[in-house]
């Protein structure tokens, strides 16, 4: 059979695949049939590999057990990669975790990129979860559809024509360890075809990406001589709600804080002491409700003051994306949303203010008649060019000590809770401003039209990631520009229980990197 032969059975193969599981996304479509080939036939091993590495716990906490388990993650990973030819290295710092680092130096090229994902994980409250989160399970669907288990012992390759709509489940399915798997499998796609990258390549997996990369910053500037690159390309987040494969120029920051607030020093009897001593909980539901109005809009002094304007460029690119409001707001049962109706994609542009939880006595058959010794409250910020950490810390602070508070950020002893009439308790977290890179950029569009040459449908390209990652430090610390290409489902419960990939978008993610690989040297001008 002729090469030209061959190649259209495939084409033809790819096709029939393709129609028999449509679905709303954007498929990409290569030019060269063999990545889609080469993935059918290895889709079980290739699960069964990604299986593997999801069993591992991989929470990078600071106890003794995050350690070990974070050891386990990163010998995994060098594993991985020797399977590939590819030399692995850790690039640590004193009290940091470590990055897995290897590079693929190809003769002739010109441009070096790093790809980054990061391998630590989400804390998990195990309860939550309908199967435990790290012992990965296959269904051939979506859980809320009460779909049915499949066994990775009993499945042969090529997988049936319906799995893409399958999913496996597992904390960090999506966010971030696909993106791992699916870079190292790009690689093994190309070499069966004995295609060389276009680039050198770099790969950079972050151990504390979802423990705020306290120690990234560290790292850049340790190792700089080894980072030095053209273009870091982030394989983190989800893929446009419509759907289709998005480039991304930027992400928000984030700075998280808990308020503490305190009444007695030891529970009280509420008919006893009601409306006499202070209930924490209520003063503490007064302070949040005035933090942000209805629509969202943050109501501390001068926090939009710093916000920097959106370009026009950045408006018609949000423009051009397809409108999904609507279809969201059917399908997660909204009856409002906030923003004063501006499209999503549009008040991600914008700070915001999120409680994440808030701890005050007990609900429902638990729930006691009493007035509470402390109520707490969780929040994290997501900010915007030119938004610093430092400047909202100020801000908020500014806003308590407005409001008449005293401010402490350690348990207060009881003589101060018994001198300040108004007493708050401030713990910060580490954060990071947001960055943006330029949507006109010389290796944007060199990535946009690598993708671009792949897929059936245009390619959204967007100014801003809903969700916080690191990449301003790329820039500040090395340089360096980046752009997010992301390939998880969005429905992926990222971040809460019983997180999962679609294994349509799983399969897509290798064509994307593989198209990176191949063909990124060749439109970069």
């Amino acid at each position: 059979m002729s090469n030209n032969i061959r190649r259209n059975c495939l084409a033809l193969v790819v096709l029939m695949l393709a129609t028999a599981t449509a679905h709303s996304q954007t498929r990409p479509t290569s030019e060269d049939p063999a990545v889609a080939a080469y993935v059918q036939k290895h889709a079980v091993d290739i699960l069964r590999e990604f299986a593997n590495f999801l069993a591992l716990p991989n929470v990078a906490s600071g106890t003794a057990t995050g350690h070990h388990d974070v050891e386990r993650n990163t010998e995994a990973i060098l594993h991985l990669l020797e399977k590939r030819g590819l030399r692995g290295e850790l690039l640590n710092v004193p009290g940091g975790f470590p990055v897995v680092f290897a590079e693929k130096r190809v003769p002739g090229a010109s441009k070096t990129v790093v790809f980054y994902a990061h391998y630590d994980g989400q804390p998990v409250s195990p309860e939550k979860w309908r199967n435990p989160p790290f012992s990965p399970v296959l269904l051939n669907g979506k859980l809320e559809d009460d779909a049915k288990p499949v066994s990775l012992d009993e499945l042969h390759s090529p997988m049936p024509r319906n799995s893409e709509e399958w999913r496996l489940y597992a904390r960090s399915a999506s966010d971030d360890k696909a993106s791992i798997i699916d870079l190292l499998v790009a690689l093994d796609a190309l070499r069966d075809q004995h295609i060389e990258p276009s680039v050198n390549l770099k790969i950079f997996f972050e151990g504390e990406e979802e423990a705020g990369s306290g120690h990234l910053g560290e790292i850049l500037e340790t190792y700089r001589g080894k980072l030095t690159s053209d273009l870091w390309v982030i394989c983190d987040g989800p893929r446009h709600q419509s759907g289709r494969v998005q480039l991304v120029f930027g992400a928000r920051g984030v700075q998280g804080v808990d308020l503490t607030l305190f009444g007695p020093n030891r529970s009280l009897h509420s008919g006893h002491y009601g409306n006499w001593a202070p209930n924490p909980a209520a003063e503490l539901a007064n302070l949040l409700a005035g933090l942000r109005d209805e629509e969202g809009r943050i109501r501390i002094e001068g926090f939009y003051d710093p916000v920097r304007k959106i370009t026009s460029s950045e408006t018609d690119a949000i423009a051009a994306a397809p409108s999904v409001d609507s279809d969201l707001r059917s399908e997660l049962a909204l009856g409002r949303t906030e923003g004063h109706g501006e499209r999503i994609e549009m008040t991600l542009m914008q700070p915001a203010l999120n409680i994440r939880g808030i701890q005050a006595g007990e609900v429902g058959d638990r729930a006691a008649n009493a007035i509470m010794t402390q109520a707490t409250a969780s929040i994290d910020f997501r900010l915007v060019p030119n938004q610093t950490p430092d400047l909202v810390r100020r801000q908020v602070e500014g806003h308590f000590a407005r409001l008449g508070y005293f401010i402490v950020h350690e348990t207060p002893s009881i003589e101060a809770r018994k001198i300040h009439p108004k007493l708050i308790q401030i713990d910060w977290d580490s954060g990071y401003p947001a960055a943006r890179t330029p949507l006109d950029s010389a290796s944007g569009k060199a990535v946009s039209e690598s993708l671009q040459s792949v897929l059936s449908e245009p390619l959204i390209m967007l100014p801003t990631l809903g969700g916080s990652v690191p990449m301003y430090l790329f820039k500040e610390k090395l340089g360096t520009d980046a752009v997010i290409l992301p390939i998880a489902n969005f429905d992926n419960h990222q971040h809460s229980e019983n997180e999962n990939i679609r294994l349509g978008n799983l399969w897509d993610g290798i064509q994307l990197y593989a198209a990176l690989f191949e063909k990124l040297g060749s439109h970069w001008h």
